[in-house]
């Protein structure tokens, strides 16, 4: 009866050891199963923030993920190759060059401008054509206080996900649109988030065009305070750096800590004896085409 019972008790803690195995491993995976709509819900609002052309800027994210997912040669790559059309920096002079994406924004552009001509210091500009269209007053003074204009796109897509008849029309359009406004085409033309493949960059290097990107994010695009919009371009800015900025943005973009940090990057920067320069100037090549 003893031996019985004793087997019995045997049998019972074999099944109870059997189901413990089983349920430790499964219990595990429920765990990582309830993480994943949380992570879809992530990769969701991240792909919702890239779509929103107009609030997502050069410097973001989104805009890297955005530049990785292009096909064919990367970015790195197209520096390499091309060289002298597309560039993130000038010659190792102590020269910088301040550019402002997006513009014009009539909340945040006539800020820049003031402080800008406060300080005497000349920049780059690079205009979407759908804003020029609104706010034509903002480009001509831009122009009128001695600032370079160059084309950032009609309507600020991601130029490698358009046809070439697409991304044609979005540089020309802008062009004649700027050109109506200041009396040249520009000769510069920045890609929204950087991005641009390899079949478009040898139409803009065959139209005498020269693509410029940067070397220092200020990632003030995040609505950053202004001591860090400050210490992100301080922090990695040295001879011919090409500054990233903006001077537009989205319905919630929030510039207030590039407006206010711009007075001390100027004073910081000077102290150090650099010079600002417009980018035509940095790279000697005319701001026409």
């Amino acid at each position: 009866m003893n031996c019985l019972s004793n087997g019995r008790k045997q049998l019972v803690l074999f099944f109870t050891a059997l189901v413990f195995a089983l349920s430790a491993p499964f219990s595990e995976y429920a765990s990582a199963s309830l993480s994943l709509p949380q992570a879809g819900a992530d990769q969701v609002e991240l792909e919702k923030k890239a779509q929103d052309q107009q609030a997502v800027p050069a410097g973001s994210a989104a805009a890297a993920r955005v530049r990785r997912s292009s096909k064919g040669l990367s970015l790195s790559e197209l520096l390499r190759k091309y060289p002298e059309t597309i560039m993130t920096r000038g010659p190792r002079s102590k020269s910088i060059a301040l550019t402002f994406d997006d513009v014009p924004d009539p909340r945040f552009t006539p800020q820049l401008l003031d402080v800008l001509k406060q300080h005497h210091v000349r920049a780059t500009f690079f205009v979407v054509g759908s804003r020029a269209e609104k706010h034509p007053a903002l480009v001509a003074r831009m122009i009128r206080e001695g600032h370079v204009i160059g084309n950032h796109s009609y309507n600020h897509p991601q130029f490698a996900k358009l046809q070439m008849n697409e991304f044609k029309a979005q540089i020309i359009r802008t062009e004649n649109i700027l050109f109506s406004l200041s009396g040249y085409k520009p000769k510069l033309i920045r890609p929204p988030y950087g991005d641009i493949n390899e079949q478009q960059l040898k139409w803009a290097k065959s139209h005498g065009y020269k693509l410029v990107n940067w070397n220092v994010d200020s990632l003030d695009w995040r609505g950053l305070p202004k001591a860090q919009v400050r210490n992100n371009i301080i922090a990695h800015t040295g001879r011919g750096s090409i500054i990233l900025q903006h001077g537009g943005g989205g319905h919630n973009s929030n510039l207030k800590g590039t407006i206010q940090a711009l007075p001390e990057v100027i004073s910081i920067l000077r102290k150090r004896g650099y010079t600002f320069v417009t980018v035509p100037q940095m790279l000697q090549v005319s701001q026409k085409k």
